[in-house]
């Protein structure tokens, strides 16, 4: 910028040149430093959008091309080591397969104990085994992040204050929410109903940025409970949520943690929430419960868990890993802590409804499970700090953490070994597409038929205790896209392994209506 004025005047005649006062030194001296301040900011602006560009992109970079790599290695290679290949990775499909139908049918009586229960009770006028005055202090802490659920908060908390059954004089809600700027007028709102409830209490956390900072906030704060639970914003527990899980730690003293059962309650609203909703009943009413009895150890999920105040208070959440539910599930079992899947304990969430939100949140839980899996690897061989770890503890703690892991490559390594099938033999009818995917081989067709035959039984069984949120209809679509579905979540995993390769280290929170 100059600081010379254009001066107006006529020139003598007999004047060849006219004389122009020089800007003051300092005032010259001034305008290059800022000059070279502005250069140097711009320069750093644009070197910080290309570096986050890079981070952004170099996973998506990392996992197209080791498809493509993967790819041209399996054309490259004789029919021997196809032969080696195709037959390691049909018995590993098989054996996942397998682990999964076992799981299954261990899972059938932890649901029908549940059934039979509820049954029970609510025969009997829904009067439970303990008497309301024995009850535990329960303090229920509701998550949120009011920028990204502005909109469902008050609807959560209404729900929670008009329809959870639990004696009064022993529940109390609080809501721990952050926000990096006002939002008016719905957090005056939220003070005005905590001053109409006696049993709310809204937390505002000053500095959060993460769901474990709401946590650990909350966990300084003197309440007296005996039992906290937390839940995701999106929840709305059963009316008997608390109840049970009360019941639980009631009837066995050693219990730890209860984690209950989560259903997707949007399921009709889109494509994606109806394959969330029956993936969600195959984890939470199938998988969780089998695995529980299969290996003996249970885990705490994220939401929906019920926890002893003394143990959570101490355990604390580790804001540093980005699925720090799995985290503190895997540190408190390494301290010998004992977690029970509860059927009865339920609770309804949202999925997300786009494909968009769908990755955003699937891709922080497939870095998180890299990071905890890292982390906590040493259980498979460590001792816990009393008692005795056994065998078939190990080996669930090997399956849950590398075998997990490591299946990501086993599916996408076999998707690329039927890539180039296609590739160097295209076949010109959908029978010899069959032929040559599926029975290239003699044995392969048994494997084939084993792998079927498992995995149509898993979806039996979850068919017989999916949620009255779903239909049969979901039910066929889910196994018909079954496959394809497996390795798009495979490719996630992978996505997550670049993620952690390269640093990326940011918490997105999952997107809600």
């Amino acid at each position: 910028m100059s600081c010379i004025k254009e001066s107006r005047f006529t020139a003598a005649p007999t004047r060849r040149h006219s004389i122009v006062p020089s800007a003051h030194p300092s005032l010259t001296l001034s305008s290059s430093i800022s000059w070279v301040k502005h250069f140097f900011e711009a320069w750093r602006s644009l070197l910080l959008e290309f570096s986050n560009w890079v981070i952004d992109w170099t996973p998506f970079i990392l996992v197209i091309t080791y498809y493509i790599v993967s790819t041209a290695i399996y054309t490259a290679c004789s029919e021997r080591y196809i032969k080696v290949f195709y037959f390691f990775y049909m018995s590993t499909n098989f054996y996942i397969a397998a682990t999964c139908v076992i799981e299954a049918f261990l899972g059938i009586k932890p649901v029908r104990e549940a059934r039979a229960a509820a049954i029970k009770v609510q025969e009997n006028g829904w009067k439970f085994p303990t008497p309301d005055e024995k009850l535990p202090i329960l303090d229920i802490v509701v998550v949120a992040y009011l920028p990204n659920e502005k909109d469902i908060i008050k609807d959560q908390i209404h729900y929670a204050l008009d329809e959870i059954v639990y004696p009064r004089d022993k529940l109390r809600i609080n809501l721990v929410y952050n926000t990096p700027k006002p939002i008016e007028p719905l957090e005056t709102e939220l003070f005005e109903m905590e001053k109409k409830h006696r049993e709310l209490k809204v937390v505002k956390v000053p500095g959060s940025k993460s769901k474990a900072d709401n946590l650990n906030y909350f966990f300084t704060l003197e309440t007296g409970a005996d039992i906290i639970a937390i839940f995701d914003c999106d929840h709305f527990p059963h009316p008997h949520n608390p109840r049970w899980a009360a019941e639980a730690f009631m009837t066995d003293k050693s219990i730890d943690i209860v984690q209950g059962r989560c259903v997707v309650y949007n399921s009709q609203e889109s494509f994606w929430t109806r394959m969330i909703a029956i993936e969600f009943d195959k984890i939470y009413a199938v998988s969780h419960p089998g695995r529980s009895r299969l290996f003996g150890f249970g885990l705490f999920c994220g939401s929906n868990g019920y926890w002893k105040a003394d143990l959570l208070r101490g355990h604390k959440m580790h804001g540093e890993m980005l699925t720090e539910d799995i985290d503190s599930a895997l540190r408190a079992y390494g301290q010998n802590k004992k977690a029970i899947h509860d059927m009865n304990v339920l609770s309804y969430e949202m999925a997300p409804t786009t494909f968009a939100a769908f990755w955003k949140q699937r891709m922080r839980w497939a870095q998180g499970w890299t990071q905890a899996s890292l982390k906590h690897m040493p259980l498979v061989w460590n001792q816990p700090p009393t008692g005795k770890r056994r065998m078939n503890e190990r080996f669930g703690v090997l399956s849950l953490l590398l075998i997990r892991e490591i299946s990501y490559y086993l599916v996408t390594q076999h998707t690329c070994l039927l890539l180039s099938f296609v590739i160097t033999g295209w076949p010109s009818n959908p029978a010899e597409f069959v032929k040559l995917l599926f029975f290239r081989y003699p044995m392969a067709q048994w494997f084939l038929f084993a792998t079927v035959i498992s995995l149509i039984f898993t979806l039996w069984i979850t068919d017989l205790v999916r949620s009255e949120f779903t239909s049969r209809g979901m039910m066929i679509l889910f196994s018909v896209v079954y496959t394809p579905y497996l390795v798009l979540m495979a490719t996630m995993g992978l996505y997550g392994h670049a993620r952690q390769i390269i640093g990326y280290s940011s918490w997105n929170p999952t997107a809600r209506k």
